[in-house]
C-alpha cells in the first residue's frame, strides 16, 4: 500500500491492525478491525486478510489508532482463540530483521514454526468411550451377558475404566467399532471426539532421578547462576567447565530453582544427535513438563509440543537452534549448551546466531542466560574478560577423575616407517586392540562421511568434480556412486578415466571418509562390533536414539562417526578416542580454522575417560606442531586463547570487530562480478575509514549448484556502520534477473 495523506483513516483506539503477510514484500499493511472481531484481534494474532483478489494469512504486529491510508479493508477472520506470538517475540523478530538485515516476514517465519503457522493443522482427534451413569447393575449385566456377551464385556471394561479410547477398547475386548456404536445408540455409553497429544516419548521409559550432591566448583557455579536468575545481575553467565566437569547437573539444579519460582526455561543443544540423551536426563528429573522441539519430530509432534508450551502444560523446552523461540510461559532461564558450536548459526535469512539472540531475548524477557561449554568461543571469553558476562569456571572433572592423556601421532613419520600411508597408525591399532581385550569401548572420529573424498586418475591426474560445484565428488561405496555434498548431485562411477586422451581404467580412491574407515576397522578387528554414525546412517527419525542406546548398552565396541559424536555425549565405558585425521579443517581459508580445530579436538577428547577408568586420546596428524593441535594436546585453553586473541586483535577480526559477508551468486560469472563492483563503488564512500572492506573476489567455494559466487567482506566495530548504508544500496540496486545476494552479519564461515 502506498503512503497517502497521514492520518487519513482513524477510529476508536486500537481499531487498526498493522499486519505482516506471508509474502516476502518487507512491508506491513494496515487493516480495519471490524466490530465483531474487536475482542478477538490482539497483538500476535494470526488473521486472514483480503489481499488483492484473494485472502491470505497474516500476523498482527501492532494495534494503531490511526493509519496513513484513506481506505482500509477489514480483517476477514481471526485464526484460533489465542495469539500465536507474544509481544516480546514480536519485538525480538523486529530486532532480528533490523540487525541481520532481512524482512520482517522472514523473521516472523523464523520465530513461528511452519507447522504452527498452518491454519488447517489441528490437534489429533481420537474417539473416546465413556460409561453413562447410572450404569447397569450386576443382574442386568448378567442377563446381557447371555444374549450379547460382547456388549457385556465392553461394560465390564468401562466399569473398571469409565473413560477409554475407542481403539484401546476394541483391542482389549476384541469387539468391532460397530458393536460399540450400537451400544451408544442404546444409551449404554457415549462416544466423543477428544484431542490427544502426539507424544514423541510414548515409547520410552524413563527412570526418575534426584539431584546429585555437588562438588564445591559446581556449587559455586550454581550459586552464581541462581544469583543471576534472582537479580539479573549479571544477566549472562559463561559456564566454562572442562569436559566431564558436571555442567549438566548444574543446569538441572538451576532449572529446579526456576521451576520453584513458577517460571519456565529453554535449553538449547547444538546437534539433534545430542537431543535424545539430553531430553532423557531432563525428563528423568522433571517428567512430562519437558517438551522437545527439533526437526526430527513428525509435524504433528512438533505442533503438539509447541502448543503444550503455549498452554503452560510443559514448562521446559529442549531443542536445537529454533527452540529459542518456544512460547515458554514466564521465562526465567535460557541455557545455551556447547555455546561455541557453529550449528547455532542459521544458514538462511535471517542468518542469526542462536547464542547471541538468546542474550537479546533474555534482556527483553528479563530472564537469566547461561552459555556453557568446555571450549568457549573467543567472542564469549572476551565478553567475560571485559565484564559483559560473568564467568563461572569448573576446571576439574567430577569426583576428581583425571583428564584423558592425549598423544599425537605424526603420520609423516608413520608413513616412512611403514612404507605406505595406513588409515590407522600402529599406535591406534594397538590401543583399540587393548580396549577390545578389556571389554572397553572406543570412539573413532573423522569429520567426513563417504568412502573416499575424491576419485583420481593416477595416470593423467583427472579428478571427478561436480558439474555444478567447484568441489570434488565424494565416493560412497555402499551405493557405489559419486555424490556432491554441496548440491546433492549423484553420478555413476565411470569405468575408466573420462579424459579422452587417457581412458585409463585404474582409478584410485583418494582421501578418507567414514565408510572407508568402517571397512578398514571391520577388517582389522574381525570380532569387534562396529557401527558408523553420520548423516548417511541416521536418516530415519529414531536412528540417533537407537545407535546411542545400543552404544550405551554395550552392544557396540567401536563407534565411528563425524562431528555428531564429538561433543556432549557421556558414555562411562569409553576409554579410547581416536582422531583419524586432525588436519581435516585446519587449513581451510578461514580465520577461524585454528579455533575450530582446537575446539573439535578438545571436545572429542572429552568423550574419553568419563567413568572410573582413565581415558586416552590418539590424534593422527600431518601437522603435529600446529599451535591449535599442540594446545589441544596440553588441553591448554588459556594458552590458545592468549595466542589467538593477540592475532585477532592485530588483524581486526572478531571479537574486536564484526564481520559482514555479502555473497553474490548467478550463472553469469561476469554479471555477478559487475554487480559486486557497482555495489562497492556506491557503498564505500558512506563509511570512510571506519570499515575495512575487500572484494568482490571469487569465494573459496567459487561455484555451487551451477552458480558462480563472489564475496564482499566488511569488518567494523559496529554492525550498523556497515548495514545501514549497505541495506539502502542493496534496495536501490537494479539486479540482473539471474543475480541474487545473501548478507551474513557476524559471519562464522567465509567459504
Amino acid at each position: 500500500m502506498s503512503k497517502q495523506t497521514p492520518f487519513a483513516a482513524s477510529g476508536p483506539p486500537g481499531r487498526i491492525a498493522r499486519v505482516v503477510v506471508e509474502i516476502a514484500l518487507d512491508k506491513e499493511f494496515d487493516y480495519l478491525i471490524p466490530d465483531h472481531l474487536v475482542n478477538k484481534v490482539r497483538l500476535g494474532s494470526q488473521v486472514i486478510v483480503p489481499f488483492g483478489p484473494r485472502k491470505i494469512t497474516g500476523y498482527v504486529l501492532s494495534l494503531q489508532d490511526r493509519s496513513d491510508h484513506a481506505k482500509l479493508k477489514p480483517i476477514s477472520r481471526v485464526v484460533g482463540d489465542q495469539p500465536l506470538i507474544t509481544q516480546t517475540i514480536v519485538r525480538l523478530a523486529r530486532w532480528m530483521a533490523d540487525y541481520y538485515v532481512c524482512s520482517v516476514e522472514q523473521a516472523i517465519r523464523t520465530v513461528l514454526p511452519s507447522v504452527v503457522r498452518q491454519t488447517k493443522r489441528a490437534f489429533k482427534q481420537v474417539s473416546h468411550v465413556e460409561l453413562i451413569e447410572p450404569a447397569l447393575d450386576d443382574p442386568a449385566i448378567d442377563r446381557l451377558r447371555k444374549r450379547a456377551p460382547k456388549q457385556a464385556l465392553v461394560l465390564d471394561v468401562l466399569r473398571r475404566e469409565p473413560l477409554i479410547t475407542l481403539p484401546r477398547l476394541t483391542a482389549e475386548t476384541g469387539v468391532t467399532r460397530s458393536t460399540v456404536q450400537a451400544m451408544a445408540k442404546k444409551k449404554l455409553l457415549r462416544i466423543s471426539q477428544q484431542a490427544v497429544n502426539r507424544d514423541p516419548f510414548e515409547r520410552y521409559e524413563v527412570v526418575p532421578t534426584t539431584p546429585l550432591p555437588l562438588m564445591p566448583q559446581q556449587q559455586q557455579a550454581l550459586d552464581q547462576i541462581i544469583q543471576s536468575i534472582d537479580t539479573l545481575e549479571p544477566l549472562v553467565t559463561l559456564l566454562f567447565g572442562v569436559t566431564g566437569s558436571g555442567k549438566t547437573e548444574v543446569y538441572l539444579q538451576a532449572l529446579a530453582h526456576v521451576l520453584e519460582q513458577d517460571k519456565g526455561a529453554i535449553v538449547l543443544v547444538p546437534e539433534i544427535s545430542l537431543t535424545p540423551q539430553t531430553v532423557e536426563r531432563f525428563r528423568a528429573r522433571f517428567g512430562n513438563i519437558v517438551a522437545v522441539l527439533h526437526s526430527h519430530l513428525s509435524s504433528g509432534e512438533r505442533h503438539d509440543e509447541w502448543h503444550r508450551l503455549q498452554k503452560g502444560e510443559a514448562r521446559i523446552a529442549i531443542g536445537a537452534r529454533s527452540a529459542l523461540f518456544a512460547p515458554v510461559q514466564r521465562l526465567g532461564l535460557i541455557v545455551v549448551d556447547e555455546e561455541h558450536e557453529p550449528s547455532y548459526k542459521q544458514e538462511e535469512a535471517p542468518r542469526y546466531n542462536a547464542r547471541d539472540v538468546a542474550v537479546v531475548r533474555g534482556r527483553m524477557e528479563g530472564c537469566a542466560v547461561v552459555v556453557g561449554t568446555a571450549t568457549p568461543a573467543l567472542e564469549s571469553l572476551h565478553n567475560a574478560a571485559v565484564g559483559k558476562y560473568a564467568m563461572a569456571r569448573m576446571p576439574s572433572r567430577v569426583d576428581h577423575r583425571t583428564m584423558p592423556v592425549l598423544k599425537i601421532v605424526d603420520m609423516r613419520v608413520e608413513m616412512e616407517r611403514e612404507g605406505k600411508l595406513n588409515v590407522l597408525s600402529r599406535d591406534l591399532m594397538e590401543a583399540v586392540q587393548a580396549r577390545l581385550e578389556r571389554r572397553e569401548q572406543t570412539i573413532l572420529f573423522l569429520n567426513r562421511r563417504g568412502f573416499a573424498t575424491s576419485l583420481v586418475c593416477p595416470k593423467c591426474g583427472y579428478v571427478a568434480e561436480c558439474r555444478h560445484c567447484s568441489v570434488a565428488m565424494t565416493y560412497h561405496k555402499s551405493s557405489h556412486d559419486l555424490r556432491c555434498h554441496l548440491c546433492g548431485a549423484i553420478e555413476k562411477v565411470p569405468a575408466r578415466c573420462p579424459e579422452e586422451s587417457c581412458q585409463d581404467p585404474a582409478f584410485r580412491y583418494a582421501g578418507l571418509g567414514t565408510q572407508r574407515v568402517e571397512e578398514v576397522v571391520a577388517a582389522c578387528f574381525k570380532n569387534a562390533r562396529v557401527k558408523r554414525m553420520d548423516a548417511d546412517t541416521t536418516t530415519r527419525k529414531e536412528a540417533y536414539a537407537e545407535l546411542l542406546g545400543a552404544f550405551r548398552a554395550g552392544e557396540i565396541d567401536i563407534l565411528l562417526g563425524t562431528q555428531m559424536i564429538a561433543k556432549g555425549l557421556d558414555f562411562p565405558n569409553v576409554t579410547l578416542v581416536g582422531v583419524v585425521n586432525a588436519d581435516m579443517g585446519l587449513h581451510l581459508p578461514d580465520f577461524r580454522a585454528g579455533e575450530r580445530t582446537f575446539q573439535l579436538l578438545t571436545q572429542v577428547a572429552g568423550r574419553a575417560g568419563r567413568g572410573d577408568v582413565a581415558g586416552e586420546v590418539i590424534v593422527q596428524t600431518f601437522t603435529p606442531f600446529h599451535p591449535a593441535i599442540q594446545a589441544a594436546r596440553r588441553l591448554d585453553y588459556d594458552g590458545f586463547f592468549d595466542q589467538e586473541i593477540a592475532f585477532r586483535k592485530e588483524l581486526g577480526y572478531p571479537p574486536f570487530a564484526h564481520v559482514i559477508c555479502l555473497t553474490l551468486r548467478g550463472t553469469d560469472q561476469a554479471a555477478v562480478q559487475r554487480v559486486g563492483e557497482r555495489i562497492m563503488e556506491k557503498v564505500r564512500p558512506a563509511w570512510g575509514e571506519e570499515v575495512v572492506s575487500s572484494g568482490p573476489v571469487a569465494a573459496p567455494l567459487a561455484r555451487i549448484k551451477g552458480q558462480y559466487r563472489y564475496q564482499c567482506v566488511f569488518r567494523s566495530r559496529r554492525t550498523r556502520t556497515v548495514t545501514t548504508p549497505l541495506r539502502q544500496v542493496l534496495a536501490e540496486t537494479k539486479w540482473p534477473r539471474d543475480v541474487r545476494y545473501a548478507l551474513d552479519v557476524d559471519a562464522l564461515s567465509l567459504l
